[in-house]
């Protein structure tokens, strides 16, 4: 089995994000980059399933600046075997994420992909569902556990009402939730033999895909400060401030 695995090159989630001036995008400049938390989550769970001996290649697809590749060899570390990095300076959205992802799916004929559930800097949590749409194979999002057995996989996801089992038909589409697993760090040989994997790079441009964008930032604005709280002297007032400044009863 071959697993496919796209992983996003994001901000560190340790990083204080900060807004631009002229409130256009957030401001990158010397911010620490990682992968996108959830992705890596994707990269455990594949090479979980390498290790049980499910799989027998894991590939990790990274789309973006050349800048993409150091998160493609630290998903190489974590025990991935080998890296594509589709290379573009374009801001793509999920529409056209996806649909380049479909032709590396032609390409690679992976009979699994896992993805991150979201990206924790757009949030739009539509990467997954829209891939499986266009590849026409069944998804299961939101997996808290991934079950492979012949044919099929089994996903446990996360719903409101708490937890839904579906089973799919290989191939298929898994997005990866917090609870699934925790990823390993990478260790000080893994890492040098990450440099020694094989990474093919080829142009966005190549795959033949509309990468106009249809989406526009209008605004991006920071987060409200929270304002800081107030001592009452009984309950009395603590009622009195709940209907007349909260507005909560």
């Amino acid at each position: 089995m071959k697993i496919l695995v796209p992983v996003k090159r994001a901000i560190d989630y340790n990083v204080k994000v900060r807004v631009k001036p002229d409130n256009s995008a957030v401001d990158l400049t010397n911010a620490k980059m990682a992968i996108n938390p959830f992705c890596e989550i994707a990269v455990e769970e594949a090479v979980r399933l390498k290790e049980k001996g499910t799989a027998s290649e894991v590939v990790v697809v990274s789309i973006g600046e050349k800048a993409c590749q150091e998160q493609i060899r630290t998903a190489l570390a974590l025990g991935a075997d080998r890296g594509l990095h589709i290379e573009t300076s374009d801001s793509l959205d999920s529409l056209q994420v996806a649909k380049l992802l479909q032709k590396v799916v032609e390409e690679e004929a992976p009979q699994l992909v896992i993805l991150g559930k979201q990206s924790i800097d757009s949030d739009n949590n539509q990467t997954g569902q829209m891939l499986a749409a266009l590849t026409g194979m069944p998804q299961g999002t939101f997996a808290s556990e991934v079950q492979v057995e012949e044919g099929s996989v089994a996903v446990t996801r996360e719903i409101d009402g708490g937890l839904q089992t579906v089973k799919l038909s290989l191939p298929a589409v898994v997005t990866t939730d917090l609870r699934l697993n925790e990823p390993r760090y990478a260790s000080l040989p893994n890492i040098m033999k990450a440099k020694r994997k094989p990474l093919d790079v080829k142009a966005a441009a190549d795959y033949g895909v509309d990468l106009t964008s249809k989406v526009k930032t209008l605004k991006v604005e920071a987060p409200a400060q929270r304002q800081g709280g107030v001592k009452v002297a009984d309950v009395a007032e603590l009622v009195e401030k709940l209907k007349t400044e909260a507005k909560v009863i």
